[in-house]
């Protein structure tokens, strides 16, 4: 994995981006300046992410939470495809992250499963003894047609002890038909001491996706690797670049890919299931195998998260991917 020791990351959400297309790409125009919308609600602890008028998705940062994290994320015709708090599983938050992890000198915390951190289990409700929270959005700098939003989280353990500092950025670049790509960075640094990472060997993800069940597979859906495995049993475990979850709902077909930029240490591997969540792995040495991050040290992961029209084939997913890692489909990040 590769490692960086930052002061600040920035989240991106932008306004407009300048595509290098070709033959192939030929509806990817560039996007028009002040399509985005940034609606911010400190009360409520949420960022609303417009995109021509409509609602793409929501940052959820409210001080009452287990984790931060997106939800909804909204299909190109406006339907939700993920969920938060799945009656099976109620720790899984739509899109987000989160790892088991131990500081020098402290008990393991599982921020993954930071649900169950509450005072009652059996009536879950805040505080949280173990939670990541959104510590800040620093002050905004960029352009009015480039808004730049600074993030700042900390995951703590025992209430308020910190264990990791955590910053993000975001790019959001409007494509055509309502689709849209999010370029995602996130960075983890042990600012407070060593930090032993012990995450299951099989359940976890950098991060995960949990899509909503009219979107999963026991409904129809389908899941589409890089090396064209279909479905759990050719994805799950299997090494690829990017993973895609398409489905037709209410008569539309639509699809939501997660790709693994080629930043992060390749090849790895993918969690998938039918359910509907699903999300890259890290490197073998440190997948689900305990490592340790020396205190000062910060660990890097970026995705793309592109929501498109179709299947994996209409949607041009494979195409995509590689306009991605070129920096075509995206304004670079500075």
């Amino acid at each position: 994995m590769k490692s960086i020791i930052l002061t600040s990351v920035t989240l991106f959400l932008v306004a407009a981006s300048t595509l290098k297309l070709t033959a192939a790409e030929n509806t990817d125009k560039p996007a028009a300046p002040s399509r985005i919308q940034l609606l911010r609600d400190d009360q409520k602890g949420q960022l609303r992410v417009l995109i021509d008028g409509k609602e793409a998705f929501v940052y959820c940062y409210g001080a009452d939470l287990d984790l931060v994290h997106y939800y909804p994320v909204r299909s190109p015709s406006g339907q939700s495809m993920t969920v938060q708090y799945p009656e099976r599983f109620p720790h899984q938050r739509s899109f987000w992250f989160g790892d088991m992890v131990a500081l020098a000198g402290q008990r393991p915390a599982d921020f993954y499963k930071a649900f169950y951190s509450c005072q009652d289990r059996e009536n879950p409700k805040p505080p949280f003894k173990n939670h990541v929270r959104h510590v800040e959005f620093l002050p905004e700098t960029g352009t009015a047609g480039q808004p730049v939003i600074r993030a700042k989280l900390v995951w703590e353990m025992a209430g308020d002890k910190a264990v990791l500092d955590e910053l993000r950025e975001l790019r959001v670049v409007p494509l055509q038909r309502g689709e849209y790509l999010l370029d995602l960075i996130f960075t983890v640094m042990a600012s407070y001491g060593d930090v032993r990472f012990i995450s299951n060997a099989t359940h976890y993800a950098w991060p995960y996706v949990r899509m909503s069940p009219q979107f999963s597979g026991r409904q129809g859906g389908t899941i589409t690797n890089s090396e064209g495995g279909v479905n759990p049993k050719e994805t799950h475990g299997k090494v690829a670049k990017w993973v895609d979850y398409s489905n037709t709902v209410a008569g539309k077909t639509e699809g939501l890919a997660v790709f693994s930029h080629t930043d992060n240490d390749h090849p790895h591997k993918w969690f998938t299931r039918d359910y509907g969540c699903f999300g890259p792995h890290r490197i073998d040495a440190r997948g689900g195998k305990p490592f340790t991050l020396k205190r000062g040290e910060s660990l890097k992961r970026r995705v793309g998260i592109l929501v498109h029209c179709g299947d994996v084939k209409a949607g041009r997913v494979a195409a995509r991917y590689d306009s991605y890692v070129k920096g075509q489909l995206q304004a670079a990040i500075k």
